[in-house]
């Protein structure tokens, strides 16, 4: 058993893509109309093939309260690893990327945590 997709809720898919490709990265994977949402999802560009990330409508009511109660109580809904915590804080501020947590040492790790543009808050980490 391998995990081999995960979702995360957008509050705009259009806007989600663009971000999570344009200013994290990651390379889009499937764009596919479904109704009137689509199947989106993205990859790392270093494993194309492995874990995809999808970026799911929050249209589902419960979806929604969850997702906007997450993102009021501070907490982030998904955890991305980095080789450089510092060089990638450095480039996604000046892309415009709103941080609620600048790069802190926690234990066996040093994390980050930022504003997704599209509802959620993602956290970086690096290990030490």
């Amino acid at each position: 058993m391998r995990i081999k997709l995960t979702s995360i809720m957008v509050n705009d898919q259009d806007r989600a893509l663009r971000f999570y490709t344009e200013v994290l990265g990651f390379k889009q994977k499937h764009d596919i109309p479904v109704g009137e949402y689509r199947w989106i999802t993205v990859t790392s560009p270093e494993e194309p093939d492995d874990l995809e990330l999808a970026l799911e409508p929050n249209a589902n009511p419960a979806g929604k309260a969850f997702q906007e109660a997450m993102f009021a109580q501070g907490i982030p809904v998904a955890a991305f690893e980095v080789g450089d915590i510092q060089a990638e804080f450095a480039r996604l501020t000046a892309h415009g990327v709103a941080f609620t947590r600048e790069p802190t040492s926690a234990g066996p790790v040093t994390i980050s945590v930022f504003a997704d543009t599209c509802g959620n808050l993602i956290q970086l980490y690096q290990p030490n």
